[in-house]
């Protein structure tokens, strides 16, 4: 089983690859996890926000399988506390699914295509963070979510 954390953007800034790379590590011994930040070439991208959008959603098609489970995180999905994040998780992996892709959408979200593919749409707050920020913090809830299946002291209810 693999958890692999999808982002559309720019690699991370100096401060945010450490943050990431030390979560990993501590997932590492309940789960195979990795970030791939995928950016469009150049002459992709474009001022038209629809046509981006269909840009990013292809790139994404092209790489999503049937053996992925894709979880995109979006502004207007379910908002889960770190509790029912894990219990999800744990009900995916139950199923038999060879890898979890959690999508970080582009700075324009994701096309109807992509959305229609997700088999879960959450959002991290109704604030809205930077998307490196979000590689971070999905980092750190993916190991509080394995802390929490694990009764390890991590996590505090």
């Amino acid at each position: 089983m693999n958890i692999e954390i999808w982002s559309i953007g720019k690699a991370n800034e100096a401060f945010i690859a450490p943050g990431v790379e030390y979560y990993f590590k501590k997932i590492k011994p309940y789960m195979n996890i990795s970030l791939e930040v995928m950016q469009l070439p150049k002459k992709q991208i474009t001022q038209d926000i629809q046509q981006t959008k269909k840009a990013e959603g292809e790139m994404i098609m092209k790489k999503l399988t049937a053996n992925h489970h894709l979880i995109l995180l979006d502004e207007n999905g379910k908002q889960l506390d770190s509790a029912k994040f894990s219990d999800q998780l744990q009900q995916v992996m139950n199923t038999g699914v060879k890898t979890i892709v959690i999508l970080i959408g582009g700075a324009y979200g994701v096309s109807e295509e992509i959305k229609k593919e997700a088999k879960q749409t959450i959002s991290l707050s109704k604030m809205v963070y930077p998307h490196q920020l979000v590689r971070l913090i999905v980092a750190e809830q993916i190991y509080r979510a394995f802390s929490i299946l694990h009764n390890t002291p991590y996590h505090h209810s």
